[in-house]
């Protein structure tokens, strides 16, 4: 669901967009950490946040890194 946002964020097309491992951190709703496959050798990080809801609001990507591989480990950011 954050595909569209990540890639006009970072400026590039992803034809792969795979998650690979994710993490939660209960806020005020839902902080997501997510490792997504963006190419056969390129990974990146997402912090995507989930809102409440009641607030009837989609995911919404509040942060990203770049330049990761595979076996980077998940970290927050």
């Amino acid at each position: 669901q954050v595909k569209l946002q990540f890639e006009s964020q970072a400026n590039m097309n992803c034809g792969v967009f795979t998650a690979i491992v994710y993490e939660t951190q209960v806020v005020a709703g839902i902080i997501y950490l997510i490792k997504v496959q963006v190419s056969d050798t390129e990974y990146v990080h997402l912090k995507v946040f989930q809102s409440l809801p009641y607030e009837n609001q989609g995911p919404r990507l509040v942060g990203f890194q770049t330049g990761k591989t595979r076996d980077d480990p998940l970290t927050y950011f």
